[in-house]
């Protein structure tokens, strides 16, 4: 009797389905999450439960009345979006524009392209982009962190912006941390008493997500580690070279959408490198590009473009970055 069976690919298949992957990235987020939540109270929850309702039925319409394919809402990659999108918002948006936001992630940044797997674009990105551009003075209007229980009252300005605004006027490094709008330390970013979007509040929340997602080995450090290296040596030496110009690499690691970024967004599987020689490329053009924008850039932050930018070389990464073949002699 023959033995031989022979039948289409895949022959192999591992644990790591979709929704698992999705749903450790949703635990992942859930400490940012929170403390988001106790800073920026029920104005933080609103919109975060607004965006990922949004976009998990935006999905499903799509999907169910445009595209006459089944809906596949149930692997949860709609809730990421939705929650890496609120991350990028602040809390005191109006709901209008939050679900705009929604809409353009889901059906420009993801179904348009044919759904997940298919987007060449983080599709939060995308959507938070698209608001920046299209409400730049509702997205920048940033509350103060207060309590779980004071409504968003007081807006100031965000680290980043601060500095980018002091240079601005001709101030020096040292003059910009001495002035009054300066009011925050390194302590304070890391734990949450800063201004700025959802997922801007707390250094530490964002990199305990982070350890997670590597014990679980959904993600790798190849791209994290790369743009955060970047962004230390790049920084670091137009510090040293003008400190009255230059903000420190801490400075610039643990403000913004770093973290954020760099850990939720830039790790994207779909748009992001397949080799680790190429997530390397991938990361270190990120934090070149962000530092570039952040220094010499008319915007205080330059996170989401630098991503959406090497997301669209990532084709070009892969096709110079192949993988050796199985049996392949060099």
């Amino acid at each position: 009797m023959n033995k031989l069976i022979i039948s289409p690919s895949p022959h192999v298949h591992g644990k790591f389905s979709t929704k698992r992957l999705m749903r450790d990235v949703v635990i992942a987020l859930l400490p940012a999450l929170l403390v988001s939540f106790y800073f920026f109270g029920l104005g933080a929850v609103k919109v975060v439960g607004l965006s990922v309702i949004s976009c998990v039925a935006f999905e499903y319409l799509i999907q169910r009345f445009l595209l006459k394919t089944a809906p596949s809402t149930n692997d949860l990659s709609a809730v990421v979006t939705g929650l890496i999108l609120s991350l990028n918002l602040p809390s005191n948006l109006p709901w209008w524009i939050v679900i705009i936001g929604s809409l353009i992630a889901i059906g420009v940044g993801k179904m348009v392209f044919g759904g997940l797997g298919n987007n060449p674009f983080n599709p939060a990105l995308v959507g938070r982009v698209f608001l920046l551009i299209a409400r730049p003075v509702e997205m920048t209007t940033w509350p103060l962190p207060l309590t779980l229980v004071t409504p968003d009252a007081t807006t100031g300005a965000t680290p980043l912006a601060i500095v980018k605004e002091g240079l601005k006027n001709g101030l020096t490094i040292d003059q910009i941390k001495e002035s009054s709008d300066y009011t925050f330390s390194y302590l304070d970013t890391l734990f949450g008493q800063i201004g700025g979007s959802l997922g801007e509040v707390s250094a530490v929340a964002l990199l305990l997500g982070f350890a997670y997602l590597l014990v679980r080995k959904v993600i790798t450090w190849h791209i994290p580690v790369s743009i955060f290296a970047t962004v230390i040596v790049f920084s670091g030496i137009l510090h040293f070279a003008s400190p009255d110009r230059f903000i420190d690499p801490v400075f610039h690691l643990l403000t913004g959408g770093m973290i954020l970024g760099a850990v939720y967004m830039a790790t994207d599987y779909v748009t992001s490198p397949m080799t680790p020689k190429g997530m390397a490329v991938y990361g270190v053009g990120i934090g070149l590009l962000t530092i570039l924008i952040r220094t010499f850039g008319s915007y205080p932050e330059g996170m989401s473009f630098a991503i959406l930018f090497m997301n669209a070389i990532v084709p070009l990464i892969n096709k110079y970055m192949k993988p050796k073949l199985f049996g392949e002699v060099k």
